[in-house]
């Protein structure tokens, strides 16, 4: 009897091992690399003949002693759909195939950040994004540490629907839209981006040696042991600290979220806004708020209650009803819940949030209503609050997610053989801590995935960091301002593009909503640098030269356009000069000549310059009249840049 089963075991191992196996990415629905050879690769037993069937053409090969196989189909026009057939030990049929042109996109979050944050502001978009020609390819948010992977543990070719969308990139989505809309070609966008993640983290070990102390931090979790042992720690912290926070809740433990609840000890505050700047302080835990609504009438089946956003998580009730949770701060908050819920006369809605550090409350400056029918009522204001619990602040985890190297070996090293158009990519927010290192590392990036994907020109499209935090009234250090130097300066090596967005941001969001204005400034910067419109204006104002005339500085600068222009202002502002102390002030400024002229009173020898030096360079108004924005730039006459 074992004997039986040993041989079924084998029999079925064997079977198993025999059937032709194919990467996640070449499967239905794939978009292939238009006019370039493209590789179709896979697994199978040793030494098995594969057969593939393309076009009315047969490719064959035998696979390795390791199983391993591929085979090479020449150059192909856009179009389709195709079919394609692999015949070894099993049979595959592969089905509605493209061939087009396929962008990498990575970063952070907001290349990652989905149309589904974004469905408020663009419901029109959403609503008609029915194009089997934009499809995307979702990478799994994985790391590893060991070696490069082969495959993916998911994925699959998803073509854009109004539901389907809402997976989507919205940078890469809006960039696609653009791409289609001139071309009319198939738009192939795998999305290979992860929150948070340093540049770094997207880097092959070879070249990461480069830079000895990422090499060194990345052999540290090269064999697993560190790294399961540190998430192993984290996940124990974190488990416990909210355990206690739950089990200490007066308010969980009072029913605080009831409609009927007696509150006239609970103290006061202004909402939006943070509890450390009230009588709480800074503390930590949860706290919970509630306010009373007065509805008129109830109208409609659903009602929508819009919280701007929360630091850091959030359950809300609605008259005691559940209405919707957040576990982290940064997702606008939108619940839609049955409108049944609302009553005429009054309401009550009650927020318990815990902050596990930092500054607890409701971001400013955001959207804070109940919607009901027609009817926006404006949640502002005096809302009641109460200490549920105070706990001291959870130490932060390792996120060994982002540490160098792992996310290159899980979430690009699988895409080495799959031919691709160029690449866009959506980071630096994480890099901001050390910004002088940035171009090394951008640099040595570029060069690895180019050599990765055997081309040597592949386009490399940067998204310049946006403008955030709170405007400063005085020139000062940033070291935002820092990277997007870094970022200008990535223009050096050939074939790459930048767009800047130094006005598409928001103050208090890291996650700007305006993705539509990023995706097509990217679209310009690959019309330019990939499909080579060489005279398209697909920049704004790139600092060229400086050159001092007595107290006065004349810089130049390339991508003027149509010429240079002081946007919604007839005062260009944004500049300020230093002299050789390198103490800034602002400068005035104006355009002659398509060159722009600064000085300032209190300056006789000015010898650095700089514009739109700042986290947040509201003011910052120099443009091209194709109305895009001038680069932020350093400059120094004693240093010819």
């Amino acid at each position: 009897m074992k004997k039986s089963i040993t041989l079924i075991i084998l029999f079925i191992s064997f079977g198993a091992a025999a059937q032709i196996k194919l990467p996640r990415l070449i499967s239905d629905g794939m978009i292939l690399q238009r006019d370039t050879k493209v590789k179709i690769w896979g697994w199978a037993s040793a030494k098995e003949k594969i057969e593939l069937n393309f076009n009315y053409k047969t490719y064959k090969t035998v696979t390795t002693e390791e199983g391993k196989w591929e085979i090479v189909l020449p150059s192909q026009k856009a179009g389709g759909p195709y079919e394609m057939t692999l015949q070894g030990n099993n049979k595959i049929i592969l089905k509605n195939i493209l061939f087009g042109d396929v962008w990498v996109c990575s970063g952070q979050s907001n290349m990652e950040l989905p149309m589904n944050r974004l469905k408020d502001k663009y419901k029109d978009v959403i609503a008609k994004a029915e194009n089997s020609n934009i499809r995307q390819f979702l990478v799994p948010d994985q790391y590893y540490f060991a070696n490069e992977k082969e495959d993916f543990t998911s994925g699959e070719w998803i073509s854009a629907t109004p539901l389907s969308v809402l997976q989507f990139s919205g940078v890469a989505y809006f960039f696609a839209l653009e791409i289609y809309e001139k071309y009319k070609i198939p738009i192939g966008l795998i999305n290979s981006a992860l929150g948070g993640s340093p540049a770094e983290s997207w880097i092959s070990e070879e070249s990461v040696k480069k830079f000895p102390d990422y090499y060194q931090e990345y052999l540290k979790y090269k064999d697993g042991t560190l790294e399961k042992q540190i998430e192993e720690n984290d996940q124990k912290v974190s488990n416990d600290w909210y355990k206690l926070a739950n089990n200490t809740d007066e308010g969980l433990k009072s029913n605080w979220k009831s409609a009927d609840l007696d509150d006239l000890d609970w103290k006061t505050m202004n909402i939006p806004g943070y509890w450390a700047d009230n009588d709480l302080g800074n503390s930590n835990g949860v706290v919970w708020f509630r306010k009373e609504f007065v509805v008129s009438k109830v109208k409609g089946d659903t009602a929508k209650l819009i919280l701007g956003r929360i630091v850091d998580a959030d359950s809300v009730y609605v008259n005691g009803n559940f209405v919707g949770t957040t576990s982290y701060q940064y997702p606008p908050r939108i619940y839609s819940f049955d409108g049944k819920i609302l009553k005429e006369g009054k309401n009550e809605i009650s927020v318990r949030i815990i902050n596990n550090s930092g500054k607890g409350g409701f971001v400013i400056d955001k959207p804070y209503q109940l919607v009901s029918g027609n009817d926006t009522i404006d949640l502002k204001g005096s809302w009641k609050y109460k200490l549920g619990t105070k706990m001291l602040p959870l130490p932060s985890p390792t996120f060994v997610r982002w540490k160098p190297v792992g996310l290159y070996n899980a979430m690009i090293a699988p895409l080495k053989n799959y031919s691709i158009k160029g690449v866009l990519w959506y980071q630096g927010e994480s890099s901001t801590k050390k910004p002088s290192e940035y171009f090394a590392l951008i640099e040595t990036l570029i060069a690895n995935w180019r050599a990765q994907w055997q081309q040597e020109k592949l386009p490399f499209l940067v998204v310049q960091l946006t403008n955030f935090m709170e405007p400063k009234p005085e020139p000062a250090e940033s070291n935002w301002a820092a990277l997007r130097q870094q970022q200008l300066n990535v223009l050096k090596i050939p074939n790459t593009g930048m767009a800047v967005t130094i006005d598409l941001g928001e103050w208090n969001d890291i996650h700007p909503l305006n993705k539509y204005d990023v995706g097509k400034r990217l679209a310009l910067q690959a019309r330019k640098v990939a499909y080579g419109e060489k005279n398209l204006v697909a920049s704004g104002p790139l600092f060229k030269s400086i050159e001092q005339k007595e107290n006065k500085l004349i810089l130049s600068f390339t991508d003027i356009g149509s010429g240079l222009t002081s946007k919604d202002s007839p005062v260009l502002k944004g500049f300020a000069i230093a002299g050789n102390d390198g103490k800034f002030v602002w400068a005035n400024a104006t355009i002659e000549n398509n060159k722009v002229i600064v000085w300032s009173e209190t300056i006789i020898n000015p010898t650095k310059v700089r514009y739109a030096w700042a986290d947040n360079p509201v003011e910052a108004n120099l443009y091209n009249k194709e109305n895009l924005p001038a680069s932020p730039f350093e400059a120094n006459l004693n240093r010819r840049e």
